[in-house]
């Protein structure tokens, strides 16, 4: 069973499944930094798929960046709150892989759908006028 507030935190910040799978990643080896290229092997991407994640990371204060270029990273949460939902999110999906998976893309899908929708309703709206 996934807890409330992780539930929460799923469905607002973790977009896909490589997205934790990389959070997930760079938490555990939090003592080095990292690049899209390094995330990239790591997680059988590409690197402008990691560097979109890296960067995904680091917007919502999981990930530090540095002024490199190309810019590594390292995990170091911006608050204790938010490196202990990690914590917590990490042993959460170790047990309930399924579950969590199954929530991530539940969220994907339903907003793809409202995407869509959206799309289909501004269209309508402009060929009515």
């Amino acid at each position: 069973m996934i807890p409330d507030d992780i539930r929460r935190f799923i469905v607002q910040y973790v977009p896909s499944v490589p997205f934790l799978e990389a959070l997930l990643l760079l938490r555990d080896g939090a003592q080095r930094d990292w690049d899209s290229t390094e995330l990239a092997a790591r997680l059988y991407l590409g690197a402008p798929a990691a560097a979109i994640l890296l960067e995904q990371l680091s917007r919502i204060g999981l990930l530090a960046r540095d002024a490199a270029t190309p810019p590594r990273y390292r995990y170091a949460p911006r608050t204790a709150q938010l490196g202990a939902m990690a914590d917590r999110l990490a042993a959460v999906y170790a047990q309930n892989l399924v579950e969590v998976s199954t929530l991530i893309h539940a969220g994907s899908n339903r907003k793809a759908r409202l995407f869509a929708d959206a799309f289909v309703l501004r269209k309508t709206h402009k060929e009515d006028h």
